[in-house]
C-alpha cells in the first residue's frame, strides 16, 4: 500500500478525513454493535497471506480486492481487543469475500510502556505462523486471548505453544523453535519502528488500533465506527462502491 498517508477523491475522503491517534487508550464514545470474537474464526478459508516487501507488513487477502485495508495493532492494547470483539469481524469477513485486502503492522509498544515483553513474543510468534502458512487462523487465536495477557508482562513462550495447538498443523520443531528462540527478533524490531514512523510528527506512533483504508486515515468522529460491526462494515462497503 506504500504511504498510508495519500488522500482520497471526493465524497470517499470526506468520509474517511483522518487524526492521528496517541497511544493505545481511546476508546468508542458511544456503546459498540458487535458481537464476541470467538476463539479462532471458523471459516478461514484459503486467503493468500505473505510478508510485504518492505518486510515489515503481513498482508492477508486477495491481491486484486479492490480496498486495501492497513491495521495497525499490539497484541497487548486492551483497545484492539475491543476492536477484535466489533469491528474486526466485518473485515475479516469481507477479506474472506475478497471485497477487501488487510494489511497487518504489528506494533509492540506495551511492553515499554507497562512493562514485559508480551508484545514482542506474540509478534515473533505470529510472524512464525506466517512461515508455516498459518498466520491467519493463528492471529484469531491470539488475539482472542488478549485479556488474560493484558498485564504481568504478557504473553510468555508458554502461552503462545499453548495457544497454537488450537491450530491444527502450526505446532511443529520449527515454529517451536521460532518461537522460543525469538528467531523472528528483528522483525519485532522493524514492525515496531515501522508503527513509530505511522505517526509522523508523533515518535510514539499513530495509536492503536489506527486503520487506513486506501492509504487514509479512519479518524476523528469516523474512528468510532470500526467499533462496530456493522457500522464498519457498512463504512468498508462505501469505499467499495
Amino acid at each position: 500500500m506504500g504511504n498510508v498517508r495519500r488522500p482520497l477523491a471526493g465524497a470517499t475522503a470526506a468520509a474517511l478525513a483522518a487524526l492521528v491517534m496517541t497511544g493505545c487508550g481511546q476508546r468508542p464514545h458511544y456503546a459498540s454493535d458487535g458481537t464476541p470474537l470467538p476463539a479462532a474464526y471458523k471459516e478461514v478459508g484459503q486467503l493468500p497471506e505473505r510478508l510485504a516487501a518492505d518486510g515489515t507488513t503481513i498482508v492477508v487477502g486477495d491481491p486484486a480486492a479492490p480496498t486495501t485495508v492497513r491495521l495497525y495493532e499490539d497484541p497487548r492494547c486492551p483497545i484492539v481487543e475491543e476492536f477484535e470483539a466489533t469491528g474486526a469481524p466485518a473485515l475479516h469477513g469481507m477479506t474472506l469475500r475478497r471485497e477487501t485486502r488487510t494489511e497487518y503492522v504489528l506494533a509492540s509498544f506495551r511492553d515499554d510502556r507497562v512493562g514485559g515483553d508480551g508484545s514482542k513474543r506474540a509478534v515473533n510468534a505470529l510472524r512464525a505462523a506466517l512461515e508455516a502458512g498459518k498466520f491467519t487462523e493463528y492471529r484469531a487465536v491470539v488475539f482472542a486471548h488478549m485479556r488474560e495477557n493484558e498485564h504481568a508482562g504478557g504473553f510468555s513462550t508458554e502461552d503462545l505453544l499453548n495457544l497454537a495447538i488450537q491450530v491444527p498443523g502450526l505446532r511443529s520443531a520449527t515454529f517451536d523453535s521460532a518461537v522460543s528462540t525469538m528467531k523472528y527478533a528483528d522483525f519485532v524490531t522493524a514492525s515496531q519502528q515501522r508503527y513509530e514512523r505511522a505517526g509522523g510528527d508523533d515518535p510514539l506512533g499513530p495509536g492503536t488500533p489506527a486503520v487506513a483504508v486506501n492509504g487514509t486515515w479512519i479518524q476523528g468522529a469516523q474512528r468510532d465506527l470500526i467499533f462496530g460491526r456493522t457500522s464498519f462494515g457498512r463504512l468498508l462497503s462505501q469505499v467499495n462502491s
